[in-house]
């Protein structure tokens, strides 16, 4: 279980409230453990595993493989091979921070996120040394989290690593959401959109999925290694397009664009001997959450799981929905604790530090500038907001007061995407590190 002292905030530290906010949010990313989610859904019985109500025979000669990307991977494959135990052949396993790290026949490596780099190549060179002479009877399970995009690239031909990262970089910078890009990371990588089950092809693949998503398509969940897509080159072009980026797009990448490279759609054979089974979501830790805010005292309501737009927007909406419930009790009374789910995106317009997380708590500062008892806590669940090391920040009805104390302007910082700095300088920043897990983001909107 995650200590509640890593999210001990100054607001939290000082606040009635405090160690009660605390165990919430750390209630909400126990849910989503990745390792225990793995062992939810697998149990091994009599020679064979069930797997959501399949059993997959483990065949004394059969050789069993794991394939594990994502922030996420460590854990699941960790908990996998224990399960497999002797019916583990070997795999490998990409993760972000994997630094010294080893588990028994399974290779472990680190990729680049959320710019993909010589690591995140080196990482889809082995898995596809892996897939390559599998055979009809081999059983190949992927373990499939968020940021399995950049930790594992394997560019179609005549895209370089440099094309990769250069359009990752601008489709960042311009606010484009997870789908969007996504939609081009699909039709530029050998392994993704169905790519690594076409690799794997004619072994049998089971894939257990930790979505990052909105609504979890797991086309869109680490770019869909094992997943039919429904998006086409000409989709991919017309992202490029709606952000004006064909300009600035490299020219090998608008060829390999508009050559009809295209991924495994819905009904290709090759899926026939897939199976893509969701083990844990942004739901699962939101309810988690809320169940623990009604032990604590608070008024539980689920507001909704599929926030998305530019976070300063939606940091607008969900503070409308903060004072609404604390002047009419509506959509629950006080104390309330009223979480919502998403993943925001962040157009870049000035040269500061920060994430999602945090500039959409910075554009809340001004909403509560006279309301005193509210609090807002956004929370990265992956304990990284962008490229920073906080995974969110507090915002208190005395946020704004203390800001102009400091000689801090929160409309300054926002109009240059500074958030990191203005929360950092009020020690408000949420700093649990690191969480091995990865399910989207968390708002808490609390009254008292």
């Amino acid at each position: 279980m995650i200590a509640t002292a890593r999210f001990l905030t100054r607001s939290l530290r000082l606040s009635p409230h405090g160690q009660a906010i605390a165990s919430i949010l750390a209630a909400g990313l126990d849910a989503a453990d990745p390792g225990e989610a793995v062992w939810r859904f697998v149990q091994r019985e009599n020679g064979k595993l069930r797997i959501a109500n399949k059993l997959y025979p483990l065949e004394k000669d059969q050789r069993t493989f794991i394939v594990a990307l994502g922030k996420a991977s460590l854990p699941m494959a960790e908990s996998l091979a224990n399960i497999l135990g002797d019916r583990l052949t070997g795999g490998v396993v990409i993760s972000k921070h994997a630094a010294g790290r080893t588990l028994n026949l399974l290779t472990v490596m680190e990729g680049g996120h959320p710019i993909p780099d010589e690591r995140s190549l080196s990482a889809g060179r082995k898995v596809i040394e892996l897939l390559s002479g599998l055979r009809a009877d081999d059983l190949v399970f992927c373990l499939i989290s968020g940021g399995g995009s950049a930790l594992m690239a394997a560019p179609v031909d005549g895209v370089t690593l440099s094309d990769l990262q250069s359009l990752t970089s601008a489709l960042l910078a311009c606010g484009a959401s997870v789908d969007e890009i996504n939609t081009l990371r699909r039709h530029l990588d050998r392994l993704k959109g169905g790519g690594l089950a076409r690799l794997a092809s004619p072994a049998r693949v089971v894939s257990l999925i930790l979505s990052d998503v909105v609504g979890n398509p797991l086309e869109v969940v680490a770019s869909g290694p094992t997943a039919p897509d429904p998006s086409t080159c000409a989709d991919a072009l017309a992202v490029l397009d709606k952000y004006k980026l064909p300009g600035k797009t490299t020219e090998s990448v608008m060829i390999a664009l508009k050559s009809g490279h295209e991924t495994l759609k819905p009904g290709d054979a090759v899926f026939r001997n897939v199976d893509n089974i969701l083990v844990g979501s942004n739901l699962l830790a939101a309810q988690a959450a809320l169940k623990q805010a009604e032990a604590e005292g608070f008024h539980p309501y689920l507001l909704r799981t599929d926030l998305q737009g530019e976070a300063r927007q939606v940091a607008v909406e969900l503070c409308r929905t903060l004072r609404w419930a604390l002047q009419t009790g509506d959509p629950a009374p006080r104390p309330a604790c009223i979480v919502a789910g998403g993943e925001t995106t962040v157009t870049l317009r000035g040269d500061g530090c920060g994430g999602r997380n945090t500039e959409l708590a910075l554009a809340s500062v001004t909403e509560f500038a006279s309301f005193l008892e509210v609090m807002l806590v956004s929370l990265a669940t992956d304990g990284e907001d962008g490229q920073t090391d906080a995974a969110g920040a507090v915002v208190s009805g005395e946020t704004f007061a203390r800001a102009y104390g400091l000689g801090l302007d929160p409309v300054e910082y926002l109009h240059r995407n500074d958030s990191y700095t203005f929360f950092a300088a009020l020690d408000d920043l949420l700093k649990p590190g690191p969480t091995g897990t990865n399910v989207n983001d968390l708002i808490f909107l609390f009254t008292f």
